[in-house]
């Protein structure tokens, strides 16, 4: 196994959300701060201002408190919808569920700090019409989704309690149930275990989740929520993670350079960096596309 950096310094702020897009063969992440859309080819030299493709064409952000239409050719952005209404929220993370529905959620200001931030964030589902709907709200950091291969079980972080869920998945309906408690970090190092981030499954059905304040990757058996391995960085602020490359076997891993402190940057001047980790013997599954609508509401 080889940890490498892809692209030194990669994000200003906190790179997030990255979905490796295997129609083009790049990867595309997000700046949050800046309030950027990026598009690596690891075939070239450099990063393409450019999360989730779709199908129709374009790409579907999440920007502010609004999911958003791009044109990447003509520039235009269309407001599909807006959410938290009067709330100081953001969107957050994000991802496709097999059916091509958009599964994203939103947090509020980690303030004082995360674990006694205010809960006001909630996960929101685009449905294949246009729709949209509140899916679970008191959400502190709305993180992580994955859905399992056979298409039952959804996954879901939310980072403020250091908890992952686990919810019976309808495919047909897109409603999720029975909500249990997956892998439950409270309580445990900080250092050691971090707050749990983002999140990709990999074919044989394990999870990899970034670890943010802990420096690692780790991953874990979904049979028994225990780890099984971890991958550790050059960097605190691990943010996200998903399988990428010609063969879906590099796992391509996002960074924070946002809040970090001047003695931080100096003893991991990597912050912020985009990371390929090579040799980990296992691959990703192709990331789901949005297969929905893209008018107006």
């Amino acid at each position: 196994m080889s940890v490498e950096c892809a692209i030194q310094n990669a994000a200003k702020t906190v790179g997030e959300g990255p979905h490796w897009d295997d129609v083009t063969n790049t990867l595309l992440y997000v700046d949050i701060y800046e309030n950027a859309i990026h598009r690596y080819d690891p075939d070239s030299d450099g990063t393409v201002g450019f999360v989730v493709p779709a199908k129709k064409g374009g790409l579907i952000a999440g920007v502010g408190r609004c999911l958003v239409h791009l044109d990447w050719d003509s520039k235009k952005v269309t407001k599909l919808h807006e959410v938290d209404h009067g709330l100081q929220t953001r969107f957050n993370d994000g991802k496709c569920d097999p059916q091509g529905r958009i599964w994203a959620g939103t947090m509020g200001p980690p303030k004082p700090d995360i674990p006694s931030m205010k809960k006001i964030g909630s996960l929101y589902c685009l449905d294949l019409d246009g729709s949209l709907r509140t899916v679970i709200q008191e959400v502190g950091i709305s993180n992580g989704l994955a859905w399992s291969e056979d298409g039952k079980t959804m996954y879901y972080i939310d980072s403020t309690p250091r908890q992952m869920y686990r919810f019976d998945f309808d495919g047909s309906t897109g409603k999720i149930g029975n909500k249990t408690v997956f892998i439950d970090n409270s309580g445990k190092s900080m250092p050691e275990f971090g707050l749990p981030d983002g999140m990709t499954l990999d074919t044989e059905g394990n999870a990899w989740v970034a670890n943010f304040f802990s420096r690692k990757v780790v991953k874990y058996s979904t049979k028994t929520g225990e780890p099984m391995q971890s991958v550790e960085f050059p960097a605190t602020r691990i943010t996200s993670c998903c399988f990428g490359g010609k063969g879906l076997d590099e796992l391509y891993v996002t960074t924070s350079a946002y809040e970090a402190t001047e003695e931080e940057m100096k003893e991991f001047p990597l912050s912020g960096s985009l990371f390929r980790v090579k040799g980990l013997g296992v691959k990703g599954f192709p990331a789901n596309v949005y297969e929905g609508s893209l008018t107006v509401q």
